[in-house]
């Protein structure tokens, strides 16, 4: 491989490793926040899910960002380089200060920046399909979460605790449930997110599908296992109120729209997901469950995240090109 290809790959090597980091919170950390695993095991469960989603899941997905994004042919490797290159920038930031951000969001709008300055065409059907999805998911995470937890109390009423609250009964079989739904977030965060770092593989032609998604699957599991709990406890006990019951609903919920969209070829935001679900599992009660203090910060990372992308993305490959590198 040439030096630029060399580059590529410990570039997006590196942003799966920081992808694998972002999402343990989002995938781990309501059975972590619930008690139901430690730290270290919600960890070691989640890696190896991961890989396997990544692996054998991320296929069509793959193929959206590596062919869906940008038209006129195969991407040179240097404009693939500064997409990536800029997406890991942001995505790193945003992890050094503990703010879940939506990787996917800065990934493609990193896309559309980069293919704007080089002058490729950009596929904004498909941009526009995605960010029609970006809008629904979190609603539709929302609905099923409040779905869930009205089922789930219909059939099982909790059981009122002294002060005339709900008190939810958390023995074996809750824990093995919430732990359950952990894991299928993990695999579904796998096949969602390796394309953010591994789909510049499949857009170059340098791998094909299934080892672009080996390539990346292994860094997101080493960044669960290195990197990945200061993110597990930012989500498990700065966003949510919780019981078990509304813990494995949210995380049913979030998996489920994760891994519908995954099915169809889309991608979207685990984070935003998760936040919508947990929403419709407190309202559901109808008590304040959530903090949104720290919620809108999220949020305010979530409007940064596209417009840091598409402008980071742009400028690289400008500077780029007027240094005659492209």
């Amino acid at each position: 491989m040439t030096l630029t290809a060399d580059l590529l790959v410990a570039v997006a090597f590196a942003f799966a490793f920081s992808i694998g980091a972002h999402y343990t919170g989002a995938c781990m950390g309501m059975p972590y926040a619930a008690g139901a695993i430690r730290p270290w095991n919600a960890l070691l469960l989640m890696a190896p899910l991961a890989f396997v989603g990544a692996a054998f899941a991320s296929g069509h997905v793959e193929a959206t960002v590596g062919h869906g994004l940008l038209g006129g042919g195969t991407v040179a490797l240097g404009v693939a380089l500064a997409i990536v290159a800029s997406a890991l920038v942001l995505t790193s930031a945003y992890n050094l200060v503990t703010i879940p951000t939506s990787t996917i969001q800065i990934l493609v709008f990193a896309t559309v920046g980069a293919g704007l300055a080089a002058g490729l065409p950009i596929q904004w059907a498909t941009i526009g399909s995605l960010v029609v999805l970006w809008a629904l998911a979190p609603f539709a995470a929302f609905a099923l979460g409040f779905l869930f937890v009205r089922v789930a109390d219909r059939y099982r009423p909790p059981r009122p605790s002294r002060n005339g609250g709900p008190r939810p009964a958390f023995g074996n079989s809750a824990a093995l449930a919430l732990v359950g739904v952990g894991a299928a977030a993990s695999f579904a965060m796998g096949a969602n997110d390796v394309s953010n770092a591994s789909g510049a593989f499949v857009m170059t032609g340098l791998f094909g599908l299934f080892l672009a998604g080996v390539v990346g699957g292994l860094g997101l599991a080493l960044g669960v296992l290195t990197w990945g709990r200061p993110l597990l406890q930012r989500v498990a006990f700065d966003l949510v109120e919780l019981d078990p019951r509304m813990a494995t609903a949210s995380q049913l919920a979030q998996s489920t729209v994760i891994l519908v969209s995954v099915a169809l070829g889309f991608f979207t935001s685990m984070n935003q997901a998760l936040v919508g679900a947990m929403i419709g599992a407190g309202i559901a009660r109808r008590r304040s469950t959530v903090l949104w203090k720290p919620i809108r910060s999220i949020l305010l990372g979530w409007a940064a995240g596209p417009v840091s992308g598409a402008t980071l993305g742009f400028g690289l490959v400008w500077a780029l090109t007027q240094l005659h590198v492209l």
